[in-house]
């Protein structure tokens, strides 16, 4: 039986929002006419939440307003065959105190979209799950290079 050698080390809750910070984009999954929908946003961490700019008109706005929502965000290296993935699960809600809203467009969250993107939306993560594989090559008792934990 081969074992691809691989090793995933559980993330503590700082460490996933550490490594959330160091990237500026991610997947939101929300509910959409009773279906699931993935969008990739642009993001910062601001307070331990997940900040999201983006259209007030728009299908992500309306869909997620005070609905729970699923965030995910990794960075991979496949050339090292190792990576990061955290998943967060929690309520969406739209900013509308505008001393809040002062306070988050000074935070350097700008959308890629094109447009108007003033409408805010806050995700507080409830649950933070985080994986981290870390894989070498090492060469195995037949010559053949075999992935191993690092």
């Amino acid at each position: 039986m081969y074992s691809d050698g691989s090793a995933f080390e559980q993330l503590s809750r700082d460490e996933c929002l550490r490594l959330m910070a160091s990237v500026s984009v991610g997947r939101i999954v929300y509910t959409r006419r009773a279906l699931p929908a993935v969008e990739l946003v642009n993001f910062a961490l601001h307070g331990g939440d997940i900040i999201i700019r983006t259209d007030s008109d728009g299908k992500l706005a309306v869909a997620t307003q005070h609905s729970v929502v699923a965030f995910e965000a990794d960075l991979l290296e496949e050339d090292q065959q190792a990576g990061w993935s955290v998943t967060a699960v929690g309520q969406s809600q739209e900013v509308t105190d505008p001393a809040e809203i002062g306070r988050l467009q000074k935070i350097g969250l700008s959308s890629w979209a094109p447009g108007v993107r003033e409408h805010f939306i806050r995700i507080s993560p409830e649950i933070l799950n985080g994986r981290r594989l870390r894989v070498s090559s090492q060469p195995t008792h037949a010559g053949h290079p075999a992935p191993v934990a690092t």
